[in-house]
Order: structure tokens, then C-alpha cells, then sequence
């Protein structure tokens, strides 16, 4: 008899389970949804259901802490419902939802609990919020903070979406100053706008005239604001969807001088470059956009020296009609990149390409977002941690078909492309998630 009684509740024996940083076989008892006991493969644990995952290998659950759900006012984008199904089909257990593109924005108290409203009905994963900082709620993010966001985003150009405005540089300072005051966390979609007013062109079918008009510079430029808003402040502050290998230098000197400052980057700057980008091809545009092959191994020598921190999607969805409005003009196609259910598959590819061993993969998705967004029973399997759990095939080969996707839009960047890794199963505190079960996602709070 254990200390649990006679039987665990769940029971799951595996021939190689990610655990300590490396992989080896190992019996995991779960109670209550959590891990209760951490055994050598053999000791026979007793389990009322006992789950046995003989091939592939058992990662915990990733954290994706970078998704646009776009409920409510833009459910036709994605939704919680479809969202949560498509993340959990890729391996993620967790998601921090954007305060855009739902509408309304989570930039107040009443729109963050209208938002857990709906989430609360749908969700089949765990689900946390950001707040918004923009220039109209700056001095009252305070309330956002006691109410539970894990920090705010803010954009210092402009967003794409009118209800959602963008920072000056004398605003990002005081969103910094006010979060300074009470430990709070911003987050930055760095791209300054005089820059790319300086850049701007008549967009069109060329996708390197569409990254000539959102240059490193307006990245750089951007990012070193940040730096010194962090510098003068002590705030901290989180650089989203790095694209530009250039901002590395001004990165790496500000994390040596000690400076509270994290980073991401996202799995299409990972794995697709702008020298197979067809032009008209609107399913590649995000912003920042998709660069060349150089900065993409750039941002890969940063990932494994830890300039940067984590690999998050992004999932920046939308329907097909706005996607590829404009017959291929990127000056007119919406920007974001649909990846939610693809992200570990994807950067599993090209990091097994290039050599990297898969638990560098996960630390990346799934350790190093749960760290951050300050989950402490999220991000590895553990006594005592939630028992997120995935059934990964890491020498499967698929072809991706957009339309069989569990996004609400079949509109992928990734569509026909071959990827290596297949999640075969996935367990949030040890129940089975489906894409057609019902919802037993909870809401997190900071």
C-alpha cells in the first residue's frame, strides 16, 4: 500500500519520459491531478486507470504563452472553443490569451471578466490572461494587476486594430514607471513606428518589398527604448516575437548588465525564411516579418546560448478572406501566422535538422514559458506538479493539410510542408483532451 491507499488514479508507464532534463523509463502516479510518485519503470504502481505509452516518448505539456484567441467580437478569427482544441491536439496544456484582437480589448477589469466569461464555458486547456496597456488606461493598469493578468502588452506601433492603440516612447515610459511601482511585467511588441513611416511603400505581390518595408532597423530602434525604459525604471519588461538578428547585441549587453529583461521568439522565424516565400504568398505575412536564412540561424545561436528565452506561436489568426485579401498583396493581406497546433512539430524539424536534442525543444515550449508566466505546477513532470502530459512521436513524418487543422480557419503558412513529430495523446491533470470532449480547462490567475 502506498500512501495513497491501494491505487493511484491514474497510472501512466512510460518506455522514455523527459524528467530531470534527459529521458529514461519511468511510472508516474497521479492523485488528484497531480503527480503523486515518480518511480523506475518496473515497480508496478497500481492505478484505477492505468495508461501505457510504449512508444514515442511522454513530454509534460507546453505552454504557449503568446496566442490571439479573439473572443469575444472576432469568434469567426478562432475562438476558445477551437482554440483550445487545436492547442491541445499540438501538445499545448496552457495558453495565455493576448488582450487583442477580441473586442472588447483586455484593457480594463469589466472586459477581462467578460472575457473569462466565455473562456470559462469553452476551455479545454488551462487558460491565463494578459492585460493591455494603451495610452488610454495608462495610470489605472493597477486594478488589470489585483484582478489577475499576468502582465500587459502593449504596442509601440500601431496594432492593426483601432481599439487597440500603440504607445509613444513617452508612454512606454510611463506604463514602465507605473509597473515599476507594484512589480508588474510588460510586454512589447517592438517596432517603431517613424521607422517604418521612413520605410513605408505601396505594398504589392513582392514579399521582399514587404520586408524591406518593416526593416531590423524598426525592431533595433524599438527594442533599445525598451532596454533604457528597463535601465532608468528597474521594471521588467518581455520583447514578443523577436524577428530581427540585429537587436541580438543590444539584447545580450542589456541581460549582462543585469537588466530585468526576457525574450521570445516564435516558430515561423524558426523555420521558414524569406528566400522560400513566394511572392503574393499572404499566408507568410506577419509583422514583424519572416526574414533570411542568415538571421533565421542567428536567432537559432541565440536560442541555444540563451539570449533568448523562450518559442511561442504567436497563433495570430483570422479568416481566410482577410488572410488573402488583396489577390496576394501584401499591403493588404491581414498579418499574423496561425500556428497554435503546429509549433512543436515545427520547431522539432528544424531543430533535429540542425542537431538540437528534442529536450532543449521542450525546455524552450514548455519549461521556459511556465517559468516566466510564473506557473509553478506547469512546465515539467514532477512530484507535486499538474499531471499536463503528452504522448509524442518524435520519428513520425506528417504532411500538413490546412483544412484538417483544428484552427477555426484552414489558412496555414505550413500547408503541404513536411514535419517531423506527431502528438499522439494529451492529458491535462491526467484527463484525456479531445478536440470534440468536453471543456475541463481552469482559469488561471497571476
Amino acid at each position: 500500500m502506498n500512501e495513497y491507499g491501494d491505487e493511484y488514479d491514474i497510472v501512466f508507464r512510460a518506455s522514455s519520459a523527459l524528467l530531470d532534463g534527459g529521458f529514461r523509463p519511468a511510472e508516474l502516479g497521479v492523485v488528484d491531478g497531480r503527480i503523486a510518485r515518480i518511480a523506475d519503470a518496473g515497480a508496478m504502481l497500481k492505478g484505477r486507470e492505468e495508461v501505457d505509452v510504449a512508444d514515442g516518448v511522454l513530454l509534460p505539456g507546453l505552454v504557449d504563452t503568446h496566442v490571439h484567441v479573439n473572443e469575444p467580437g472576432r469568434t469567426e478569427w478562432e475562438g476558445f472553443a477551437s482554440a483550445t482544441a487545436a492547442a491541445a491536439a499540438g501538445g499545448v496544456t496552457t495558453l495565455v490569451d493576448m488582450p487583442l484582437n477580441s473586442i472588447p480589448p483586455t484593457t480594463s477589469v469589466e472586459a477581462l471578466e467578460t472575457k473569462r466569461a466565455v473562456a470559462a464555458a469553452k476551455a479545454r486547456i488551462d487558460v491565463g490572461f494578459w492585460g493591455g496597456a494603451v495610452p488610454e488606461n495608462l495610470g489605472s493598469l493597477r486594478p488589470l494587476h489585483d484582478a489577475g493578468v499576468f502582465g500587459f502588452k502593449a504596442f509601440l506601433a500601431p496594432s492593426g486594430v483601432d481599439e487597440f492603440g500603440h504607445l509613444d516612447t513617452g508612454q512606454l515610459n510611463r506604463a514602465l514607471d507605473e509597473l515599476a511601482g507594484f512589480g508588474g511585467l510588460l510586454l512589447v511588441h517592438a517596432e517603431d513606428p517613424s521607422v517604418l513611416e521612413a520605410s513605408g511603400n505601396d505594398g504589392g505581390r513582392d514579399y521582399a518589398a514587404f520586408v524591406a518595408s518593416r526593416p531590423d532597423a524598426a525592431e533595433q530602434t524599438a527594442i533599445e527604448h525598451v532596454i533604457d525604459g528597463v535601465r532608468r525604471t528597474g521594471a521588467r519588461a518581455h520583447i514578443l516575437h523577436l524577428s530581427s538578428a540585429a537587436a541580438l547585441p543590444a539584447i545580450r549587453a542589456a541581460k549582462a548588465e543585469g537588466l530585468p529583461l526576457t525574450v521570445e521568439t516564435c516558430p515561423h522565424y524558426l523555420t521558414l525564411a524569406e528566400e522560400r516565400i513566394p511572392d503574393g504568398a499572404t499566408q507568410f505575412k506577419c509583422c514583424p516579418p519572416i526574414r533570411d536564412d542568415a538571421n533565421r540561424d542567428a536567432l537559432w545561436d541565440a536560442l541555444l546560448d540563451g539570449t533568448i528565452d523562450l518559442v511561442v506561436t504567436d497563433h495570430s489568426p483570422s479568416t481566410a478572406d482577410l488572410k488573402f485579401a488583396g489577390d496576394g498583396d501584401f499591403g493588404v493581406a491581414w498579418g499574423g501566422i496561425a500556428g497554435l497546433q503546429l509549433g512543436l512539430p515545427a520547431v522539432w524539424t528544424e531543430a533535429r535538422a540542425r542537431g538540437i536534442r528534442l529536450e532543449r525543444v521542450v525546455g524552450w515550449m514548455s519549461s521556459a514559458p511556465a517559468r516566466f508566466a510564473g506557473f509553478d505546477g506547469k512546465g515539467g513532470i514532477r512530484v507535486g506538479g499538474d499531471a499536463d502530459l503528452v504522448h509524442f512521436d518524435p520519428e513520425a513524418v506528417f504532411t500538413v493539410d490546412a483544412a484538417s487543422l483544428l484552427h477555426r480557419n484552414p489558412v496555414s503558412a505550413y500547408d503541404g510542408r513536411e514535419l517531423a513529430g506527431v502528438v499522439r495523446a494529451t492529458w491535462l491533470r491526467g484527463s484525456a483532451v479531445s478536440g470534440d470532449g468536453a471543456p475541463q480547462g481552469r482559469l488561471l490567475t497571476r
